[in-house]
């Protein structure tokens, strides 16, 4: 009989083994009860009454629009400098790989003109048709210029590219030059459509060159 009594300690050590085990199991599964939304509460906030400013009567909506096309064609001519430079690095045959660059780039920034000005609005200033139009070939064609001049470039630094420091001239360059002949007439025509309006508007005239 002396077996039976020693068993009852140890089955009933071993009972609460398991009971303890089960409550740390379920603490440990349990989910902490609380919805993470739960304590927010929507609060409705007034706003107040935007009261809309009326237009000042002497506003002239065409002296703002003139206003915001001078400010882009004030960054129309920022490349001139820099492509004339490239230019002449590739006809004397020097730094040909920064002339390339620099003419990329500079074409990339006559095509973000073409679509900055897409996005202006103009419809108020006097043969602003004629003005946007100018201006967008002459831009497309510059950029178009500046890309067969790095085209050029990146001939002029292949195999017999330079004669006696000379660039070899090549159908991009003849392409280039019949571009840039093309943003020049655009520009003249841009030059005197908004010259007349900057006279009108007291803006900034400019000459074809500067844009």
């Amino acid at each position: 009989g002396g077996r039976t009594g020693s068993r009852v300690p140890l089955i009933a050590a071993v009972g609460v083994g398991i009971a303890v085990l089960g409550v740390g199991a379920g603490a440990l599964l349990g989910s902490p009860g609380g919805d993470d939304d739960g304590d927010n509460q929507n609060v409705s906030a007034t706003a107040p009454a935007s009261v809309e400013a009326s237009a000042s009567p002497s506003a002239d909506p065409a002296r703002e629009q003139a206003v915001e096309l001078d400010k882009l064609l004030a960054d129309s001519g920022n490349s001139r400098t820099t492509v004339i430079n490239a230019v002449a690095d590739v006809k004397a045959c020097r730094d040909l790989d920064r002339a390339a660059e620099d003419l990329r780039e500079a074409a990339g920034q006559r095509t973000q003109l073409v679509t900055d000005l897409s996005g202006l609005s103009v419809d108020k200033l006097p043969d602003h048709q004629a003005l946007t139009t100018a201006l967008t070939k002459a831009w497309q064609a510059s950029a178009s210029a500046d890309n067969h001049y790095a085209a050029w470039a990146d001939q002029t630094a292949g195999k017999k590219g330079c004669k006696k420091g000379q660039a070899r001239s090549t159908g991009q360059t003849q392409a280039g030059n019949r571009a840039s002949g093309t943003a020049t007439t655009e520009k003249q025509k841009a030059a005197k459509l908004w010259n007349a309006i900057a006279k009108r508007y007291g803006l900034t005239e400019r000459q074809p060159t500067q844009l």
